[in-house]
C-alpha cells in the first residue's frame, strides 16, 4: 500500500494463491488507490475440510516432513503442463525449506484463515479478473470456485486449459495475454470515468 501511495494511482494489484486474499483486503481498505485486481488461483475463503483432512495436512506440513511433502505436492500443483525449469525450481524450493526455521514458517501459512478476506469482498470496488487453472488441485471444482469469486466481486473469469495452480508459469502466454487484455479494458474504463467526471 505504501508503494502505491508513493508512486500514485491508478494501480493494478495481482494476487496469486494465498496472496489473493491480501490483495483483496488492500483493494477493500483503499478503494481509491486500487483500480484493478487480478486474482490467480485465488484463496479468498476457507475451503471445506474434514477434521481428518485437517489433521493429515498438519502432519504432512510438520517440520520433519514439510520439505518432502511439498516436493511431492508441487508436482500436483503443476498438473499436465510443467514449465521447462520445473525440476530446478522445485529443488530450490525444497532446499530452502530445509534451512533452519523455514519449514516451520512455511507450515504456518497452511493454517491461514481466509475469513477476513471473504468478509471484505463486498467492499471491493475495483474491476477484477479471476484466472484459474482448469486442473487446479487446490480446489475440488476450480471452475465453480472461480465462478463463486466472480459473483462475489462482479469479476470476469479466465479458465486456463492444461494448467494447475500456477497458470502464470504453466501457460505464461495465455496468462499474460489475459492480464494484458484486462489492463487495456481497465484503462478504457478508467478513462471513461474520468471523462464523465
Amino acid at each position: 500500500m505504501g508503494l502505491i501511495e508513493e508512486l500514485g494511482s491508478p494501480a493494478v494489484i495481482g494476487g496469486n494463491s494465498m496472496a489473493a486474499g491480501a490483495a483483496a483486503l488492500v483493494a477493500a481498505d483503499r478503494r481509491g488507490l486500487v483500480d484493478g485486481l487480478v486474482l490467480i488461483g485465488p484463496f479468498v475463503r476457507n475451503g471445506k475440510m474434514s477434521a481428518v483432512q485437517r489433521i493429515l495436512l498438519r502432519v504432512a506440513m510438520a517440520r520433519p516432513w514439510a520439505a518432502t511433502s511439498w516436493k511431492s505436492y508441487m508436482s500436483k500443483l503443476s498438473a499436465r503442463r510443467r514449465p521447462d525449469d520445473f525440476d530446478e525450481y522445485r529443488d530450490t524450493v525444497v532446499a530452502s525449506l530445509r534451512r533452519p526455521g523455514y519449514a516451520k514458517a512455511f507450515s504456518s501459512t497452511t493454517r491461514t484463515n481466509h475469513d477476513p478476506a471473504e468478509a471484505r469482498l463486498t467492499d471491493v470496488a475495483s474491476l477484477t479478473m479471476v484466472i484459474m487453472g482448469e486442473r487446479d488441485p487446490d480446489f475440488p471444482d476450480p471452475a465453480a470456485e472461480a465462478t463463486w469469486i466472480a459473483q462475489a466481486l462482479s469479476a470476469s473469469v479466465v479458465m486456463i486449459p492444461e494448467a494447475g495452480h500456477d497458470p502464470q508459469s504453466q501457460q505464461p502466454e495465455l496468462t499474460v495475454e489475459s492480464v494484458s487484455s484486462f489492463v487495456a479494458t481497465l484503462k478504457l474504463h478508467t478513462g471513461n470515468q474520468e471523462r464523465v467526471r
